[in-house]
Order: C-alpha cells, then structure tokens, then sequence
C-alpha cells in the first residue's frame, strides 16, 4: 500500500510538472532581455510588456475582442436564461432533444463548427464580419450559460414561485423578483466563464475574422508567424493573469465544486 501511495504521489508530480512546466518557461521568458525566446534568459526585462502596449493591432483586436465577448456574453444571457428555467422548470416532450440542441456546440469540434458558421453567416447570407463573428462567439459560449444557469436553478425552490403566483403575482413579475435574484450568483459565474470561452477561442474566430477585423488570439498567431521576440509570451503572462483573476471572482461567487454536480 505504502508502495502505492509512493508510486501515485510520484505520477500526479510529474504530471503537474508536465502541465505547469510549460507556464512556467513563458512566464519566464517574458521577463528576459533577449530579443528572441530564450530560456533561461540572460537578464530581466520589463521591455516586453511595454513592447505590447507599442504594437497597434494588439491594442485593436484587444478592442474588438473585448466588445465580441462583452456583447456575445450578453446575447447568450438574454437567450440562455430563459431556456435555463423552462428546462429547470418544466417537463415536456422534446426535452432531451432541446437540451441536445443547445449544448451541442460543446460537442462539435470547433473547427467543424467555424467552417459550417462561416458559410451560413457570411458566405450564404452574406452578413458583416463583425456581425458573423458576434453570433459565432454567441452561439459557441451558449451551453456555458444554459449549464452553469441550470445548475443554480436545480438548487432553487419552485413552489416559491407557486405561492408568488397564488397570490396574485403574474408568472413573468414572480421570475424577475423571486427566481433571478435567487440565481444571480450563477448568472454571475455563468458571465464570467462564457467571457473567458469567448475571449480566449480561436477555432471559430479564425473562420469569422476578416480584413480590419479579428480578435487578440488570432493576431497573437499571426504576430509569432513573423516575430520570434518575447512580445507574445509577455502578452500571455498579462492573459493568463486576467483569467486567474476572473477565476477567482468566480471562485468567490459560487465557488468552483459547484461545477462538479
């Protein structure tokens, strides 16, 4: 057993080491003074990180990815949380295909998904590309809401809102002054976790993005194609470090076990 126990503390180490070693080396090199990746570098440097705030196009796409986020978060709200409730809520025929429906775009491969979103948003229906791109990173963040949502709402109680409704109260006023504000801690969580998917993807965004218009991760791809300086891995230390913070606020909010039901 002793052997065992040795043998498992080794494995999950090592496998630690395998996921955060990666992490470690960029975190690193973005703070050396070399001009090219190097690790380890030969001095420290903050010339990397004032670099990014120099290169115009991450300053843009940083723009635009923030508004495709923000926005398509906020779609994915207004049309998630209602389907949320009715699947919480009621027992229909059709359910299970409902559910399937909407959590599909989890389970198809993202570059599946970004080529079908490219010729029915731009190429048959000839929309923006910025419009296209919105919807994109709106469908695609979607389940994230319609999950985390569901999972708050399996902890609330209904007849609540029965005896809201038995009082004279109208379905639609019970739902805004008794369910929502029951689950805001999980609409809350649901926001942040769908900004950081949208934010982050590239599979659907480098299908939806066009001349004058893309994200930060496609223009990161693009800059490394022609650039082999430590800019980039300077910009994903700042990256990384936002998202452990909205994952933090997560974890304060709901707390991340919830996620495990």
């Amino acid at each position: 057993m002793k052997k065992q126990n040795k043998f498992l503390t080794i494995f999950s180490l090592l496998v630690y080491m395998f996921l955060l070693a990666p992490l470690v080396i960029i975190t690193v090199t973005a703070f050396g003074s070399d001009s090219y990746l190097k690790f380890p570098p030969s001095g420290f440097s903050l010339k990397w990180i004032e670099n990014i705030f120099k290169v115009e196009m991450f300053m843009k796409t940083f723009k635009i990815s923030m508004e495709v986020a923000v926005l398509g978060t906020t779609l994915a709200l207004i049309i998630g949380i209602p389907v949320a409730y009715v699947l919480s809520r009621y027992k229909f025929k059709g359910k299970k295909f409902l559910q399937g429906l909407f959590l599909s775009p989890v389970i198809v491969p993202g570059i599946v998904l970004g080529f079908s979103l490219l010729k029915f948003l731009i190429i048959n229906n000839d929309l923006p590309v910025f419009t296209s791109l919105l919807l994109g990173h709106t469908v695609i963040i979607l389940p994230y809401i319609i999950r985390v949502i569901s999972s708050s709402l399996e902890n609330f109680d209904f007849s609540i809102e029965e005896s809201a409704v038995s009082l004279g109260a109208s379905r639609l006023k019970t739902f805004f002054i008794i369910v929502l504000p029951n689950v805001t801690s999980g609409v809350i969580a649901a926001f942040i976790l769908a900004f950081i998917n949208s934010f982050n993807n590239v599979p659907i965004s480098i299908f939806l993005t066009g001349p004058g218009i893309s994200t930060l991760p496609i223009q990161m791809m693009s800059y490394v194609e022609y650039y082999f300086d430590p800019t980039v891995a300077a910009l994903s230390v700042i990256l990384m470090a936002m998202t452990a913070v909205l994952m933090f606020i997560v974890e304060k909010t709901l707390g991340l076990t919830y996620f495990a039901k």
